[in-house]
């Protein structure tokens, strides 16, 4: 999924902030999250979530995906 998330941070620039949470070095973050299984992908607006899709996602749904939750 890393070079996935690497693509999709590029492709948004400017338009979405992406943050990857290391669930070993940073568990409180993922605590706050809930996040129960990897990968977990969060989508926040105004600090709250909004949607959440978890497992392995192709670029494509991915992408999809973001978009659909774009203003």
């Amino acid at each position: 999924m890393g070079p996935i998330f690497a693509e999709l941070k590029k492709e948004f620039e400017g338009k979405v902030e992406f943050k990857k949470v290391n669930v070993d070095n940073e568990g409180d973050e993922a605590a706050k999250f809930k996040v129960m299984s990897v990968p977990t992908f969060v989508i926040l607006k105004g600090g709250q979530e909004v949607d959440r899709k978890v497992g392995a996602l192709s670029k494509e749904v991915l992408k999809s995906w973001i978009e659909e939750n774009l203003p």
